[in-house]
């Protein structure tokens, strides 16, 4: 009986004892007096700015790299590829069958319009021509004679007009032998390059027989294809830019001037000449060319660099920076050229944009200070007011990272602790 009342009172006194400590610290004067490890809650830790009577200091600025805002042309281009011809070409040629007898040109070198390219055997035409000219000799004498005649009442017209007859056919004979005699001699139709000629003097020659090519190669004509549903923006005038394998990293300008009125049906694509200056000769005909043509262009467009985006879901988004802060912006891209981004919307020409460093920049409105390319890098001094390594952001020392447990609690701040190097007692 009295083990069952000990128990008893017991019981009663830890409830007793429990409710107590549950109004001590919920109702009573100690509320919110302990907190984990022992302290205070809202109690400054000892050698904190905060214990020192020191305002909270306002997180350090974030070292990024930005670049201002460009202003310039906007093109929208159409990327094709195309092949260069002559402005104007021809194989030279002879029209009747001969025998080379001299050539009048050096291989690869310009020649004027009339020049006297290829001299061909003409003797045998040449004497046709003579006895063409010995027939129509006579025949106009004939001709004046018969007509003297009529006029002193002494001859008939039938005689006069057989005289006529044979006149004009006789000149009609002088006239073919000197066309085929021309047509011996050979001449550049325009100025132009000659090429390689393809036969030596004395070959012998069937009619229509290459004998050497002639390019005018300055201008140049490009042909190249675009698909059938640019066919309304397409228009004669616009400009375009090649590029050469040839000649890494330079542009050649050029402009449409013709079109071709048929649409290929088999690759539903619509054939485009342009004409482009080739002062010095620089490029050739058959060259293979990648062109961008110019559809439209818009002034005082603005540009970033493509590393100032960042995708965000479906949206693009730039980081402003704004009296030192960073400021997140979605923006509204337009066209890309050469590593620059068209921005339509969401900026102005007066803004500055962040290209490195968006992974530091955790929160929008963090302070952030600007540095030169490759200045955030490893290595790099810290902006003015930057904390350096070595010291929190009231300037206190901090034990470097291996060197032991930090200071205890309530210890002075330039307090030892054993680390690499120091004794450890003993």
């Amino acid at each position: 009986m009295r083990r069952h009342i000990v128990t008893i009172v017991s019981s009663l006194l830890l409830v007793a004892v429990g409710g107590g400590a549950w109004w001590w610290f919920n109702k009573g004067p100690g509320t919110g007096s302990l907190a984990a490890g022992g302290r205070v809650a809202n109690t400054p830790i000892p050698g904190s700015p905060q214990a020192a009577g020191k305002p909270p200091t306002a997180p350090a600025p974030v070292l990024v790299e930005a670049v201002k805002v460009r202003t310039g042309t906007s093109r929208q281009t159409i990327a094709a590829v195309g092949t260069f011809r002559s402005n104007e070409a021809v194989m030279v040629r002879p029209e009747l069958a001969s025998r080379v007898i001299a050539f009048n040109f050096t291989e690869g070198q310009k020649v004027t319009r009339g020049q006297v390219l290829v001299k061909l055997d003409s003797s045998l035409d040449d004497a046709v021509l003579a006895q063409a000219e010995a027939a129509l000799g006579l025949s106009k004498a004939n001709y004046d004679r018969a007509m003297s005649l009529l006029a002193r009442q002494a001859g008939t017209e039938k005689a006069v007009d057989e005289a006529r007859a044979a006149l004009r056919r006789d000149e009609a004979a002088v006239a073919l032998g000197r066309s085929r005699v021309e047509k011996y001699t050979l001449v550049a139709p325009f100025d132009g390059v000659i090429g390689l000629r393809r036969v030596s003097v004395g070959s012998y020659l069937q009619a229509g027989a290459d004998i050497v090519n002639l390019e005018q190669i300055d201008p140049l004509k490009v042909d190249f294809r675009v698909p059938e549903v640019f066919l309304a923006a397409v228009r004669v005038g616009q400009t375009i830019t090649l590029a050469v394998d040839a000649y890494a990293g330079r542009e050649f300008p050029g402009q449409v001037y013709a079109i071709d009125p048929l649409v290929d049906e088999a690759g539903r694509s619509i054939v485009v000449r342009a004409q482009v200056e080739n002062r010095g000769n620089t490029l050739r005909p058959g060259v293979f060319a990648r062109v961008a043509l110019t559809l439209a262009t818009r002034e005082n467009a603005l540009f970033v660099p493509e590393q100032a985006i960042v995708p965000v879901g479906d949206r693009l988004q730039v980081y402003r920076v704004v009296d030192g802060k960073s400021v997140p912006t979605f923006v509204k891209a337009g066209q890309r050229e050469k590593g620059q981004v068209e921005i339509l919307e969401g900026i102005t020409a007066n803004d500055m944009v962040i290209t490195a460093g968006h992974l530091k920049l955790s929160r929008p409105g963090l302070p952030v200070t600007v540095v030169p390319p490759g200045g955030g890098k490893s290595g790099a001094t810290p902006a003015a007011g930057t904390p350096s390594a070595g010291t929190t952001a009231a300037n206190e020392p901090v034990a470097p990272a291996g060197d032991g447990p930090p200071p205890a609690v309530g210890a002075p701040a330039n307090a030892k602790t054993p680390g690499v190097g120091q004794d450890r007692g003993g």
